[in-house]
This record gives structure tokens, sequence and C-alpha cells, in this order.
């Protein structure tokens, strides 16, 4: 029987989706990534849920990123100028943009790459103390995109978004929550008592209220938009990366354990 890859759970007006790949470290694929769309598309249109709270599957990972069959290789011409937007990880991170009512990434374990990014797109990340937390696109050979760079400079800062990035370093909870990255770092005992009561707490608030806040803070966090003639040179800068040989070099390294060697081409 085929693997349910997101788990859904309601209460009252509380919803959780847990990602469901414990094998994988909660790893985002492109068919739960296109699954977790369409789930939250219709819980939009529903209209019943107050509070989302997203986690992962076990307690070894919230998400360990991107499955390398999500990232795009081998880009043709003809998709390059929009590669965002086709990405799946980028209509996933909209739909939680635009979820109409707060979200809460409880954070049960290693955040990392899109895991880490998924967790940031929420609008508030409570974290276990022992799980880290990074995005080491820098040690794989890829260029992240422009809006996650910005939703991470208006989240933490630029100085903190250069070391996040820069160094690809994973970081424990206590520096991330000292970088911005957290709101709260909490035992294990404590974590899902702590957010389920935030949640709660959330959830019995006025609709129109909790809707109108999470809309002012949405176009808060867009108000720095980016050069059109940049976004196109960045897009450039992607394409050439997703087409390379380190890119190729470090799905290598992954399956075979080992550090890449990378040769800039």
């Amino acid at each position: 029987m085929e693997q349910e890859l997101l788990f859904i759970e309601k209460q009252e007006r509380v919803c959780t989706l847990t990602l469901n790949r414990p094998e994988r470290r909660n790893a985002l694929s492109t068919l739960l990534l296109s699954q977790f769309v369409e789930i939250l598309t219709v819980l939009k249109k529903e209209d019943q849920i107050r509070c989302l709270v997203l986690r992962g599957a076990g307690d070894k990972a919230f998400s360990a990123g991107l499955d390398f069959d999500a990232i795009p290789m081998n880009i043709g011409p003809e998709t390059a100028e929009d590669l965002e937007t086709k990405e799946p990880m980028w209509a996933a991170l909209q739909e939680i943009i635009n979820f109409p009512y707060p979200t809460i990434a409880m954070i049960n374990g290693h955040a990392i790459g899109g895991g880490c990014e998924l967790a940031a797109t929420c609008d508030i990340r409570i974290a276990r103390k022992d799980v880290r937390i990074g995005i080491p696109s820098s040690k794989l050979g890829v260029i992240y995109h422009p809006g996650g760079i910005m939703r991470f400079i208006n989240l933490i800062g630029l100085a903190n978004t250069a070391e996040l990035f820069f160094t690809g370093r994973l970081f424990d909870a206590d520096h991330a929550k000292e970088m911005g990255l957290l709101n709260y770092v909490l035992p294990p005992d404590q974590l899902t008592t702590f957010t389920y009561e935030m949640a709660r707490e959330i959830s019995e608030n006025a609709p129109l209220s909790l809707k109108g806040l999470k809309g002012f803070l949405k176009k808060g966090l867009t108000y720095q938009s980016i050069d059109p003639a940049f976004s196109r040179e960045m897009q450039s800068l992607r394409v050439e990366a997703f087409n390379s040989e380190d890119l190729k070099e470090a799905k290598r390294a992954l399956s075979e354990k080992r550090k890449p060697i990378f040769q800039g081409k």
C-alpha cells in the first residue's frame, strides 16, 4: 500500500499537518509538496481552521529538506525565465504565506535546507532544544532562490542571513533563537504541550482580527521588492548552478557519504 505522505488531524479550530516520511527524515519530495499544496488549498476554502501547526513525523527531523528529485537539474532555456514559479517548493511556500490564519512550525527534529525555509515561512517557530537548523545550499553547489534569501533577510537580518548561507552550517537551537530564527526553545518533554496551548489560544481569538493581522504582516514582509533586472541575473546564475557538474558531484557525494570535491564548473 502506498505510504500516506501527509497526516491531517483537526481538533476544534486547530489543524496539524504532519510530514510523514520518517524513514527519509521527512524529506520534501515533489509528490509530498504537491499534496501539501492541495491540502492547504482545501483548508483555505473550508475556512474552518484558525491555526495551522506543521510538524514532522517521528522525533529525528522536522524535515531534512528537498529530495534531489525536487531539485531542478538540466534546465533548458524554455524554463529558465520562470524557474522559481516552476519549483514545487515555491508553490508550497506560497500556500503557507497565503494561508489566511496563523501558522506554527513545531520543530520536533532537525530542520535543514528546505525544511528550515518551510519553518521560517510559518508565522511562529517553536523548537526542541536539541535540534539543529541550517541551510547547506553552498555545500551542495546550489544557489538559493532570491525570494527565499529575501525571506531570511526580513526575518533575521542581513548579517545573520549572510552567515546562514555562506557557511552552510547547522546551528543549535539556542543560537538559532539568538539569530531570530526561533521564537521559543524548549525541552523535548515540553514542546508539544506548549505548542498546542499557544495554537488553541490563537484559534480562540476573533477570526477577522487574525485574518486582518496575518494580511498586514504578509504585506509588511513584501514591501521590499527585487529589481527585475537583478532577478533575471540571479535566475541565470541559478540555472548555471542547477546544470553544473558541481551539483552532480554533490549528489554523488551524498549517496557515497563523502565530502564533495567541487571544481567550480
